[in-house]
């Protein structure tokens, strides 16, 4: 069978078939047949009012672009042969309607039609990936609600800085997720806009009417300029850069999570549905969705340092090099895909033990709220802050807690300390007076437990 193709007339010699193996994208962009469909029907009605279909010849390929999505909805592109999706369903219309089929792409080029397919297919890669976000914010907050009450060590650098509460915690991995909600939106605005009709770089030789095609298409404007627009992806750098950095903050969350989980710390365990075992160690139980979480940022952080150098150094319109933004831009979000719904449910299945973090409590954590005392009763930040560092390295030279130094030893240092040690309070206590908005006290606590269940049930503004 002669080999369907959209283009040849100008040459004597079949492409070598070393160039066909290169050349060939179905295997990579078949998944935007739906789009393609969708776009060509558009493109038929467009051509029709501008008369170059009649109403029996626009029926028939409107009709034939629906035989042929039910076609390959049931499989019938399965081990194609042809150079990509553009040119199978070609190949498929003209199994269904004959010579008719040669007209549809009239006025039209693949530069502009695949540009237009893929941002169709982003608008609902964004609004799949918006959907798992949601999901796991909400699994944080529901974490976050059930400890208000679980103090625990809050770190800067690895170490112990001061007393905090599980929901705190879990809350400053949730704000990084609805901003990335954000992120998307953006990106989805900017994105939704319809090159159908620009053609291959100079726009269509047909007088369509673009607006019509766009409001069809859902799309909300029209690209401006034919050259940039078919030889332009930064709308898919742009979000391979959000889902870089969806990926990133999954990977924090995951990796905070991996050092929580670990037997010197224990502060969380999870479930064994998101563990798995040793091949050689009985005993192991391993997290291995936290792991692959932070894996798997690697990875789409790839394929954007992909994309960017992709793109680096083309001139303005389409060269083939941009093949190989599909690829890219697939895998980064079948691979958030994959990643976001096994976090959640490891968050979602995971439980805080809360004695392991009260006791990784240190009465260091205090030296602040005694800094912040001193500075109360008239004494300056700065000195305060080292007659506090001079209380704590004798506290240490003691190997006693910070609120265990002798009173007599302590009032060398400042007369005041022994007083103020005696009223220091409980960890609940140093808590509460982080009261400033944003801070850790608990009805601040409450009140972002409040915004966030609202960002996370709304949609993305």
């Amino acid at each position: 069978m002669e080999r369907h193709q959209l283009w040849g007339g100008r040459f004597q010699v079949a492409p070598n078939a070393a160039l066909v193996e290169l050349n060939e994208s179905l295997s990579v962009d078949f998944r935007l047949w739906p789009y393609d469909i969708r776009s060509a029907k558009a493109w038929v009605a467009a051509i029709a009012q501008a008369g170059v279909l009649d109403a029996a010849e626009e029926s028939r390929l409107s009709k034939g672009l629906d035989r042929v999505a039910t076609r390959l909805e049931r499989g019938d592109g399965d081990n194609a042969t042809d150079e990509d999706v553009h040119t199978l369903v070609e190949r498929l219309l003209y199994e269904e309607v004959g010579d008719v089929a040669g007209k549809l792409n009239t006025g039209r080029s693949r530069n502009d039609q695949v540009t237009t397919d893929l941002r169709l297919w982003c608008l609902d890669a964004i609004a799949a990936v918006d959907s798992e976000l949601q999901a796991l914010g909400n699994a944080l907050v529901s974490q976050a609600s059930s400890g208000v009450d679980t103090v625990m060590p809050g770190y800067t650098h690895g170490q112990r800085a001061q007393p905090v509460t599980w929901a705190y915690v879990m809350l400053a991995h949730a704000w990084p997720l609805a901003r990335d909600r954000g992120r998307l939106a953006d990106a989805a605005d900017r994105l939704a806009e319809s090159p159908l009709g620009l053609a291959a770089l100079a726009g269509s030789g047909i007088a369509v009417d673009r607006e019509q095609i766009a409001r069809e298409l859902g799309l909300k404007r029209l690209s401006q300029n034919g050259l940039d627009a078919t030889g332009a992806r930064d709308f898919v750098a742009e979000l391979l850069f959000v889902l870089g950095i969806v990926a990133t903050h999954v990977s924090r969350l995951a990796g905070e999570l991996f050092t929580y989980a670990s037997a010197e710390y224990g502060f969380v365990r999870l479930s064994e549905a998101y563990c798995t075992g040793s091949s050689l160690l009985p005993q192991k139980r391993n997290p291995d969705v936290l792991e692959l979480a932070r894996a798997k940022a690697s990875r789409i952080l790839g394929d954007l340092a992909g994309m960017l150098s992709l793109e680096r150094g083309l001139p303005a319109g389409y060269n083939k090099d941009l093949q190989e933004d599909k690829s890219l831009l697939f895998d980064a979000v079948d691979t958030t895909l994959l990643t976001l719904p096994a976090i959640r449910g490891a968050i979602e299945e995971m439980k805080p033990v809360a004695d392991r973090m009260e006791m990784a409590l240190d009465h260091t954590m205090l030296a602040t709220d005694l800094a912040d005392q001193l500075v109360a009763g008239g004494v300056t930040f700065r000195e305060a802050h080292g007659l506090v560092g001079n209380l704590v390295r004798v506290a240490e030279s003691l190997s006693v807690p910070l609120t265990d130094i002798p009173a007599e030893t302590a009032s060398t240092i400042h007369p005041e300390f022994p007083t103020l040690i005696g009223s220091l309070g409980t960890w609940r206590d140093s808590i509460e007076r982080r009261s400033t908005m944003g801070g850790a006290s608990k009805q601040s606590v409450e009140r972002q437990i409040e915004l966030l269940t609202q960002q996370f049930a709304a949609d993305p503004t």
